[in-house]
């Protein structure tokens, strides 16, 4: 366990920022995934724990977009992170499943981007 522990973060920090944000994009959807099957078993403070994290990628990806240099891009993903962010706080009140498959689907495609242009 502690292998794979030090080989995800000398992935990390080796990482480029294209393939560090495809890693953050991963990172949420898998959080939100989980977090869709803590639904079904009824586990709500596993369900919060990981509707929380993905909320924290997002986050952390709206704060570091450089709309100067990112310009009408950067603007539009900002809006695009506000609306995902507000979706998941409210999917997590109402456990509303339909809301994190929509922010799910997002996320893969702004992933499937991400990856395009970091590889």
């Amino acid at each position: 366990m502690n292998q794979l522990k030090a080989y995800q973060e000398t992935a990390v920090s080796t990482a480029n920022k294209g393939r560090l944000v495809v890693l953050l994009y991963e990172g949420a959807i898998k959080f939100l995934k989980l977090a869709l099957k803590e639904i079904e078993t009824g586990n709500h403070e596993a369900r919060n724990r990981y509707m929380i994290r993905a909320q924290d990628i997002i986050t952390e990806l709206n704060s570091v977009l450089d709309t100067e240099a990112g310009g009408q891009i950067a603007e539009n993903l900002r809006q695009l992170y506000d609306f995902m962010y507000r979706q998941l706080v409210q999917a997590n009140i109402k456990q509303d499943t339909a809301k994190i498959n929509d922010v799910i689907r997002l996320l893969e495609d702004l992933n499937e981007s991400w990856k395009a242009i970091a590889e």
